[in-house]
């Protein structure tokens, strides 16, 4: 059954109890899942904006549900050493019970590298950083004592305790560059993939990872497949009109792209329209979707889709 997540962006301003009572309305909803980006801030603009920190807002959301699965849509890893997000993630998986779905990303947003003073390398460098922090991701995870000798980082006489829940917790690699797709056949549990790419350039994104796995000798089906979307509903022009200009007026210009992607992708406008560019996302092979709503319309379009879309994706 395909899984139905909600996205959330904190570097958009929410505060705290809001993205609480959408966590409360997805799961009320029987969405499957919660997922946050992991941003420190918007945009250079956005001095009194909150944006708060991905891992920390997972441990405080995770005693406000109860079944709801919670992910990152996709940790830097450039932001916190992998060893210690290890243990962070380890930890928020037993507060949760058992439900978090570890995202990882080789990073990308150098206006937050450069503000923070980490160090912004080249993709090639961010993306082989990142392969090491998921074999020391793991070796934690099992190993009672592990020891990891990578170019990157290494790990000596190293404990994790608590142990995740999960065994394994699931580990998703968001990205869709082709050294990024090998990654994801060698080492990935799910794949997340961004929005604003056409129906044709996903399917051959789906085409470049099947062949990684054929060389390494996987089943492409043990890879679980979600992809990433800005969409909202809206039953007139005019509604369509006010929902667009105030997302706009409310986060400033950086907001315009999200919204001419998710037109283009006929994943704004009446429920039967973007029901079917859903269904064409979906038929695709991917798995789940990962659906992120205008700023301050989420429990609204979480009730909507609910009634008029989802149980169209959940034949």
């Amino acid at each position: 059954m395909t899984r139905i997540a909600v996205q959330l962006e904190p570097q958009w301003g929410f505060s705290f109890d809001d993205m609480a009572a959408v966590a409360r309305a997805a799961e009320a909803a029987a969405w499957d899942g919660l997922w946050v980006s992991d941003h420190i801030f918007w945009d250079e603009a956005s001095i009194d904006r909150d944006c708060y920190e991905a891992w920390t807002l997972l441990a405080a959301l995770a005693p406000v549900t109860q079944t709801l699965r919670l992910g990152t849509l996709v940790t830097c890893n450039s932001y916190r050493h992998p060893s210690l997000l290890a243990k962070m993630a380890a930890g928020i998986d037993v507060i949760s019970g058992g439900r978090v779905d570890f995202g990882i990303g080789a990073g990308w947003k150098a206006e937050e590298y450069q503000a923070y003073g980490y160090e912004f390398p080249g993709i090639g460098t961010r993306q082989a950083q990142m392969s090491e922090a998921i074999d020391l991701t793991r070796a934690l995870w099992t190993e009672p004592v592990a020891g990891f000798a990578g170019v990157h980082y290494r790990l000596e006489n190293a404990v994790c305790s608590p142990k995740p829940m999960q065994s394994p917790m699931p580990i998703w690699i968001g990205g869709h560059g082709d050294r990024l797709l090998r990654i994801v056949a060698e080492k990935g549990d799910g794949w997340n993939m961004v929005f604003g790419r056409t129906l044709e350039q996903l399917a051959d994104r789906h085409a470049v990872l099947d062949r990684h796995c054929a060389d390494l000798g996987r089943d492409p089906a043990s890879i679980d497949r979600s992809v990433f979307l800005f969409t909202a509903v809206a039953d007139t022009d005019d509604e369509l009109s006010v929902l667009t200009t105030d997302f706009v007026a409310r986060l400033g210009p950086g907001a315009a792209r999200f919204v001419e992607l998710g037109v283009a992708a006929g994943l704004i406008g009446p429920a039967d329209r973007v029901t079917a560019s859903l269904q064409d996302h979906l038929a695709l092979g991917f798995t789940g979707l990962h659906l992120l709503f205008p700023y301050g319309r989420e429990i609204e379009m979480i009730e909507r889709y609910t009634d008029h879309v989802v149980p169209n994706l959940r034949p």
